[in-house]
């Protein structure tokens, strides 16, 4: 079993995290934001895994700190998960329509970070609790940045927000399930350098 527990304490936030990659489940998310929770009740739904958050954060301020700590821990989770990644396909790509926004996410679990945010949202923020749309750009930054791997996000198009980041989820966790499966060719390690 692929699986992390990750705890993150500072004096801004307190999160419990875990994921599991092999195991298809419903866990329990709550980040201090309605729209956060249903964005990666995606993730997991959609990439097939089982995902648990737990987070105390000072979100009387805003959600920076509350987001940032989350994508850390789960980048984190997944490098505990994939280890030396032998015998997965290590690459992912995927395109997901919803309703009028068109969303790709390609990835690479390289143990290098690169980081491509191409989605111009059309609204400032989104949610019931109007979260600034350029806290999402953070997210997936510093979800890359921890997880150690190429992370490029494409929004083509989209005229609603809750749409164009409900399409950029759903191909994340689409591309990561396609690049932790069991390599169709790759028995070791997926690189010809022999490690990552």
């Amino acid at each position: 079993m692929r699986e992390a527990q990750i705890i993150r304490n500072t004096s801004e936030t307190q999160i419990k995290l875990s994921l599991n990659l092999d195991e298809v489940s419903r866990g329990k998310i709550d980040t201090g934001s309605g729209f956060l929770n249903h964005m990666l009740d995606l993730f997991q739904v959609h990439g097939g895994f089982t995902l648990n958050v737990e987070s105390h954060g000072d979100t009387y301020v805003d959600m920076h700190h509350s987001i940032e700590d989350i994508a850390i821990c789960l980048g984190e989770a997944f490098i505990k998960c994939l280890g030396d990644k032998k015998g997965i396909e290590r690459y992912g790509f995927y395109f997901v329509p919803m309703d009028e926004a068109l969303a790709r996410v390609c990835l690479d679990f390289s143990n290098r970070i690169g980081f491509v945010w191409n989605a111009k949202l059309p609204n400032s923020t989104v949610g019931a609790e109007n979260m600034p749309v350029s806290l999402f750009e953070h997210f997936f930054k510093s979800l890359c940045e921890n997880a150690r791997m190429n992370l490029h996000v494409e929004l083509f198009y989209g005229a609603d927000n809750h749409h164009c980041l409900e399409a950029i989820f759903k191909a994340f966790a689409r591309a990561v399930a396609m690049a932790v499966a069991p390599s169709r060719n790759v028995k070791g390690v997926p690189s010809s350098k022999g490690t990552l």
